[in-house]
């Protein structure tokens, strides 16, 4: 019985199912051609080709955390920054339904449909000819632990992950390393960490760790704490979009692990400098130190 029915309470929706698709978990491609963006069926063998999927592309799958969507920023700007490029397939996975304030438990819980259903795209697309050298997945907040969650449901390794300030509240204690972003879900783990302690992890989290500003609250985010708090956990989808645009790179300097750092000292070490983002080498490792400006901070409200 539990596994045909949605246990909705005010307006939380505890999903019970495990079958994939769900109606509540939407794909949609966007690519430099394509203004809005087309829904894609995974049932449909000619969904790709009639939403304007391009084999020769690179593709990037997009998933948005707690409260969020894809439509709206901070991922729209994730989003713009890739199909400006004009080499990237941009897939958005929208699970809105699911993960509505306040009900970040049942959310917490359906992550794991989600993370299913987000994996079938992903071999849909690579049964199509996609290289998985050539396909990672950004997440933010729940969305990164959700990509990391993908590879619970793959027969080999994704390639790349880029999780942005990954989701920290009770998944710090009480998820084990199958329900949550890890090094081991991809080749190669980028992690941008921006409120951590706080809504984001604290501790490394992939091969490459990146604190920006310190890691904790951003110089652009004001208010109370927990105003703050968002703005700070919004900001690395942001700063990460700017490097997938820009041509100026915003640089890491080696640092010891801690994130985040407090009082003054950063904790630099010596070593090569690191670009964050979408340039940052697949072989990079370690924790970095990034200084960006508060003028490179994106809107919030």
């Amino acid at each position: 019985m539990w596994n045909s029915l949605d246990f909705r309470y005010w307006r939380c929706v505890l999903k019970r199912t495990t079958m994939c698709p769900d109606p509540d978990i939407k794909f949609f491609l966007y690519t430099s051609d394509s203004r809005p963006g087309k829904q894609v069926d995974l049932r449909s063998h000619s969904s790709l080709r009639y939403a304007g999927w391009d084999p020769g592309k690179k593709n990037v799958i997009v998933i948005h955390g707690f409260n969020g969507t894809e439509s709206k920023t901070p991922m729209s700007f994730i989003r713009q920054g890739y199909t400006s490029r004009g080499d990237y397939n941009v897939f958005t996975v929208d699970w809105e339904p699911l993960t509505k304030f306040p009900c970040y438990l049942s959310a917490l819980s359906n992550t794991r449909l989600v993370a299913q259903c987000s994996a079938q795209l992903y071999s849909h697309l690579t049964e199509h000819g996609a290289l998985a050298k050539n396909t990672h997945c950004v997440g933010h907040s729940l969305g990164a632990h959700i990509c990391g969650m993908m590879s619970n449901h793959l027969s080999s390794k994704q390639y790349k992950i880029i999780g942005l300030d990954p989701a920290r509240p009770l998944i710090d204690r009480y998820s084990s390393s199958e329900f949550r972003l890890t090094r081991d879900d991809a080749h190669f783990v980028q992690v941008i960490h921006t409120n951590a302690g706080a809504l984001g992890e604290e501790a490394q989290v992939g091969h490459v760790d990146f604190c920006v500003n310190g890691g904790s609250y951003q110089p652009g985010c004001t208010g109370h704490r927990l105003r703050q708090a968002r703005c700070s956990h919004f900001q690395s989808a942001c700063y990460f979009a700017a490097t997938i645009s820009e041509e100026r790179q915003h640089l890491g300097i080696p640092c010891s692990t801690s994130c985040p750092k407090r009082g003054r000292s950063l904790g630099l070490r010596p070593g090569p400098s690191v670009p964050m983002g979408e340039d940052t080498p697949d072989n990079a490792s370690g924790t970095y130190c990034v200084t960006i400006r508060r003028s490179m901070d994106c809107p919030f409200s």
